[in-house]
């Protein structure tokens, strides 16, 4: 086989274990979005949670979008990899890494859901969410999210040594990051839907909280995440 075909292989092996690996966490994900989702249309009680949230967004706008996602993508879950005893290397670096890698991201992907209202909107029909869906999965996931996750995890895992990360360039590009777009769309496509059915205040908060599980229960799977 050539080294062409053998890439080829290796990415369809890679996206197969990937499937397998993500279907439990990713219908858990998909199962917890609608219950929060559910909760905001249908659960009277829950309003006074979703109203404090959505105020704390509408003040500190991109703070709280910077802060939240370092809380609820970086130190919950570091915390709990930490204490189940996953993190096996330069444990005070991770902590930093996770935090300021979801921080960085909670504020880009903030700066993202502003363009998307720019583009399409503020409203919650089925055309609008769709147009919503299709851009974030196929236009920014692929381009913008989805290669810096994996450059930024790879990096990580070689213990933060830039020379042995470049060594893996090739796999990144050829493997890592297609098998990280094709995870993503797998487990992201429907909870990105039901984000876009709430209030633009309760985009954030609710990107988080699905976030926090995400990884979570990934971590109590022992699979590796996005």
């Amino acid at each position: 086989m050539t080294s062409k075909q053998v890439n080829s292989v290796q990415l369809v092996n890679n996206i197969k274990n990937a499937i397998g690996a993500n279907l439990l966490p990713g219908l858990c994900l998909q199962l917890f979005a609608l219950t929060i989702g559910l909760s905001y249309f249908y659960w009277p009680a829950s309003q006074q949670a979703f109203h404090f949230f959505a105020n704390l967004k509408a003040e500190y706008g991109a703070l709280y979008a910077t802060v939240s996602t370092s809380i609820f993508g970086g130190l919950f879950p570091f915390l709990y990899l930490f204490l189940s005893g996953k993190i096996r290397f330069l444990p005070v670096a991770q902590l930093f890494f996770y935090m300021i890698i979801w921080a960085a991201l909670g504020g880009l992907i903030n700066g993202f859901y502003g363009l998307q209202i720019v583009l399409f909107g503020e409203g919650t029909d089925w055309l609008t969410i769709l147009k919503k869906t299709a851009f974030d999965q196929f236009v920014f996931s692929v381009f913008v999210t989805s290669p810096v996750i994996a450059l930024a995890f790879l990096w990580k895992d070689q213990q933060f040594n830039w020379q042995k990360t470049k060594i893996q360039f090739d796999e990144l590009i050829k493997l890592q990051i297609p098998t990280t777009i094709v995870t993503t769309w797998i487990i992201w496509i429907p909870a990105v839907s039901l984000i876009y059915m709430m209030p633009t205040n309760l985009q954030i908060p609710l990107f988080n909280l699905v976030l926090c599980f995400f990884v979570l229960i990934l971590a109590i799977l022992n699979v590796d995440g996005k």
